[in-house]
């Protein structure tokens, strides 16, 4: 089966076209600056060079047309019509308590899936205007909503209330739900895979450090807990996002600083984390290089990232009562020894014992400890977009 995969943000549309025998990726690419003057296209045929072409795209329908062009266009394409798409796999990020697993998308669904729109007013609504724009295009093509909360909806209810007064989980169902999910299983799954043990029989903790990062206590294949909140603002410092923070530091800024709520909510979510504290950059990369040039702005939020990371994950050792492997994954998690070596040495007490020249890699699967730590832990790149695939299969098929 040929699954087109579509990640619609505010601005821009990933998608992959993936068949789902082989779980190779036929095309992909990005459309970017939708809605903005200068936006593209980057498509990348399987096995040869990207192609970037600029041209209008006034909304999210433009951008969709122009992917089902480019999949379709006789010379560069992979299709040579859209009813070689068996079916559409949409990422969405909110699914509040309404979804606990991936589903099958009709009107009902939408409807519930607008309902959370409050609960990630940055995504769900684009995810949304990108489904509604496939069915236009793709009329009887089957489609299917993958949630990056649905994961989560195993942790247990003392891991999700919040100490505040019960009745607004009762009435706005304020409680933490957690992101990242497609990526957490899927990490967690391959490596129970690479070890060759059972799933049921692990203890995983999932570091994924991207520009938006997260923790996953995982026992059994099921997260028990995970960092992201009712947003994905709460949790680890992150590239602008400034993670855990004193909630009454708001009222405090915004006396300060006069400024109102959403003022006070804009410099937590785009002008705080990694950003806020280097005072230049939101970029890892950069903060890496800044480093080793010996700037006292780069090592210092390095460092407190680094801590927050390490105070997270032996937290979720003490919530899991032991672990047996910790993941990292995402671009940063990947690619960037540094970090690895950070907090696995910071993890010495639980049995973390890192070899650096396993450690020395990029972006591919790898276990970097030494072979009699107690503890494994191991490189595992991220595939949202194949288990996307996966989950769009098992549905539509049965």
């Amino acid at each position: 089966m040929n699954i087109l995969v579509i990640n619609c943000g505010s601005s821009s549309l990933k998608f992959q076209l993936i068949d789902s025998g082989t779980e190779n990726v036929t095309a992909k690419g990005l459309c970017e600056r939708i809605g903005i003057e200068g936006s593209r296209i980057v498509y990348n045929k399987e096995g040869q060079a990207k192609i970037t072409t600029e041209t209008p795209m006034p909304t999210h329908k433009e951008a969709i047309a122009l992917v089902l062009s480019s999949l379709t266009d006789a010379q560069n394409g992979v299709i040579t019509s859209l009813k070689e798409i068996d079916a559409v796999g949409h990422r969405v990020v909110h699914g509040g308590e309404k979804f606990k697993s991936s589903t099958i998308i009709n009107e009902e669904v939408l409807k519930a899936i607008e309902e959370c729109n409050d609960l990630a007013p940055l995504h769900n609504p684009a995810n949304l205007i990108g489904i509604n724009a496939c069915q236009e295009l793709m009329p009887g093509t089957p489609m299917v909503a993958v949630f990056d909360t649905a994961f989560h909806q195993t942790m247990p209810e003392k891991a999700f209330i919040y100490g505040i007064p019960y009745k607004y989980y009762e009435k706005y169902k304020v409680r933490r739900y957690g992101f990242h999910g497609t990526s957490h299983s899927y990490v967690s799954h391959r490596a129970a895979e690479i070890l060759g043990k059972p799933i049921e029989d692990l203890k995983i903790i999932v570091c994924h450090l991207g520009n938006g990062a997260s923790v996953c206590a995982i026992e059994g294949g099921k997260s028990i807990d995970t960092s992201m909140g009712l947003t994905p603002l709460e949790g680890l410092i992150m590239g602008t996002r400034s993670g855990d923070i004193d909630p009454a530091i708001i009222d405090f800024i915004a006396q300060k600083e006069n400024l109102d709520l959403q003022g006070v909510m804009n410099v937590l979510n785009k002008e705080s984390g990694v950003l806020g504290i280097s005072t230049f950059t939101s970029d890892f990369r950069d903060l890496e290089e800044g480093m080793k040039k010996g700037d006292p702005n780069a090592l210092r939020a390095m460092e407190v990232f680094a801590y927050h990371l390490i105070k997270y994950v032996g937290s979720y050792i003490a919530a899991l009562n032991g672990v047996d492997v910790i993941i990292f994954t995402a671009g940063l998690g990947e690619n960037d020894s540094y970090i690895r070596q950070v907090v696995c040495d910071g993890l010495t007490c639980a049995g973390v014992k890192l070899d650096p020249v396993k450690n020395n890699v990029r972006g591919v699967e790898a276990i970097v400890t030494t072979d009699d730590s107690t503890v494994t832990a191991m490189v595992i790149p991220t595939n949202e977009e194949v288990m996307i695939a996966r989950d769009t299969v098992k549905l539509v098929t049965k």
